[in-house]
């Protein structure tokens, strides 16, 4: 993943990658036959971290595990900056399987909303809101991640109180 965070997709070569991982190059092209599959499983990757950083902490109050979750979801931006972004932009334009990498991770966070709720089919004005609100996570969080300003905690603060403050108007 570092070599697409730090060079265009187009400059990088399978080749180049299995010598610095110190593995044959058939071996590397067994598993990633392509870039774009090496590519696709390195967003894969980093999506899957993020959703586990981010997964619900039983025990804990809706609150609390919505504090946990964008804590340790800015952690990960924070950390991991670059890959954010990848995993939000793309590095190979507008692909629709990039997109959906990207759009699944979206809807598991959506559905971990959704489930803390008491009605399990929300409004759709509702459904609307919390998308939003996902999607102003997202922005805020790539802006953040270059300032790293305000501190983190208050970010916190912020984020979860305009969740709460959408399903408070919108139920």
């Amino acid at each position: 993943m570092r070599h697409f965070l730090i060079r265009s997709y187009e400059s990088i070569s399978l080749d180049e990658v299995a010598d610095e991982a110190g593995v044959s190059k058939g071996l590397l092209y067994h598993y990633f036959p392509t870039k774009r599959a090496f590519y696709m499983a390195c967003l894969r990757g980093a999506v899957g971290e993020l959703s586990r950083v981010t997964e619900p902490r039983p025990g804990l109050a809706p609150d609390e595990q919505l504090r946990a979750a964008l804590a340790g979801y800015l952690a990960y931006v924070e950390d991991h900056a670059a890959a954010y972004e990848a995993v939000l932009r793309g590095a190979i334009g507008n692909d629709p399987e990039v997109a959906a990498i990207a759009d699944g991770l979206r809807d598991t966070m959506y559905e971990r909303i959704v489930s803390a709720l008491p009605d399990r089919e929300p409004a759709p004005q509702l459904q609307l809101a919390v998308k939003g609100w996902i999607g102003l996570v997202e922005a805020v969080s790539l802006g953040w991640a270059l300032r790293r300003r305000p501190r983190r905690s208050l970010l916190v603060d912020l984020l979860a109180g305009e969740l709460q403050h959408l399903l408070q108007t919108w139920r």
